[in-house]
């Protein structure tokens, strides 16, 4: 984690020592003696948490904590405490403070806080963030790309999902982009407000199913990987499915659900009660028309990112992309996409790719351009391509290309 902390402490060997504790664990550390120097850093963007002294000469750390408030209410302030001082750090976190620490403080109680108020605080920004993109129209158009069949279906059912409070289910192979579809439907259904809570579920005990429905509020919880919860945290998540007001729960998984039903790796009645509305991810390999325009929209995220000129990408560049399986699917495509704007390789060609292969890349990219454009008439696309009917079948075997895949 590389995160910013504003340590403000006016005794210089505290802070120096708490200072170095927080570099060791990779943290960014900001110091400041007093309430003056520590004002000027802080700012609504700052993505880190304060930390300071209660006890400090002139203005001290109730009125550093008010001034955040005033700034930014939702950022975190850690105060240190004295001995003895005990119920003067009991009213800061009645006045808002997130926690306290008593002095000294060894570096284990001090990473454990500042570690959890910086997770409360990366929440809090992409809530905005995600807040900022509601507003700026329908979220299924500007994240989920592609003009296929199989993206227009996935809109859709993307919108029909946000009009709901009911539970969803999000099946994809690896890559293919659970957790972005999750945040669609948030941001498109009536909680786009609120808070989204994603995590990983293999890691949850039952308290972090119990906190995390919690601190989602009535918002939008992302259960990753479903299938790999603790079997004491499904039971504990039927359980919180049948109160009311809660989080919506939506979940995804990589793996076959019904299988692991059947193994007893996964709770039935959780199962069932998240399989509510079913959404099913199509890979890279049966909508591969949307490669290129997936291609260039992360090409020009990573360009934004690092401040980079957009490079050109030229039909050789798209034929290579589009004869490519991409089992990693879009996770590995942006990989190659990032890798290809900052200049280090060239996209999706191979050192040991010789001409027969570059040429059957260019091929099958013409025959996929061709389906798009028609529509996946195979008759009017073969006509166009100037081809016999056989032989049109045969590359299309040859390649594995379905015409079906192209219709809509």
């Amino acid at each position: 984690m590389s995160a910013s902390v504003l340590l403000v402490d006016d005794d210089r060997a505290v802070r120096e020592a708490l200072g170095q504790t927080l570099e060791l664990a990779g943290l960014k550390p900001v110091l400041a003696g007093s309430y003056i120097e520590a004002k000027d850093h802080i700012a609504p963007g700052f993505d880190g948490v304060v930390v300071s002294d209660i006890r400090m000469p002139g203005k001290d750390g109730f009125d550093l904590l008010a001034h955040v408030q005033t700034v930014d209410a939702d950022l975190p302030v850690i105060f240190l405490t004295g001995e003895g001082d005990i119920p003067m750090a009991v009213r800061g976190m009645a006045a808002g403070a997130f926690e306290f620490l008593e002095k000294p403080c060894g570096p284990q109680d001090l990473l454990a806080v500042v570690e959890k108020a910086l997770s409360r605080r990366a929440r809090v920004l992409e809530n905005r963030r995600l807040r900022r993109q509601a507003e700026q129209g329908d979220a299924a158009q500007r994240l989920l790309v592609g003009q296929s069949r199989q993206a227009e279906d996935l809109r859709a059912q993307a919108r029909a999902a946000a009009r709901t409070q009911a539970e969803v289910l999000i099946l994809g192979e690896a890559g293919t982009g659970t957790s972005k579809l999750a945040e669609v439907i948030h941001l498109m259904s009536g909680a786009a407000t609120r808070p989204f809570v994603k995590l990983p579920a293999p890691a949850l005990t039952p308290g972090d199913v119990v906190r995390a429905l919690g601190e989602a509020g009535t918002g939008t919880l992302f259960l990753d990987e479903i299938c790999g919860l603790d079997p004491a945290a499904q039971f504990t998540l039927v359980e919180l499915l049948d109160e009311s007001g809660r989080a919506r729960v939506i979940a995804g998984s990589t793996r076959d659900l019904e299988a692991a039903v059947a193994e007893g790796r996964m709770n039935a009645d959780l199962y069932y009660r998240l399989d509510v509305m079913r959404v099913r991810i199509p890979p890279l390999r049966e909508r591969a028309e949307d490669i290129p325009a997936l291609f260039r929209h992360f090409v020009a995220q990573a360009c934004e990112q690092a401040a980079l000129p957009v490079p050109d990408i030229g039909p050789e560049v798209t034929a290579r992309l589009m004869a490519q399986d991409w089992p990693g699917n879009s996770r590995s495509l942006m990989n190659a996409a990032m890798r290809f704007a900052l200049g280090l390789s060239e996209a999706g060609e191979s050192a040991e790719m010789g001409l027969v292969e570059r040429m059957a890349q260019v091929e099958r990219s013409l025959l996929i351009e061709a389906l798009t454009r028609h529509r996946g008439a195979a008759s009017e696309t073969a006509r166009a391509l100037k081809l016999p009917r056989k032989t049109f079948y045969d590359k299309l075997a040859r390649h594995g290309i379905r015409p079906e895949d192209y219709r809509r």
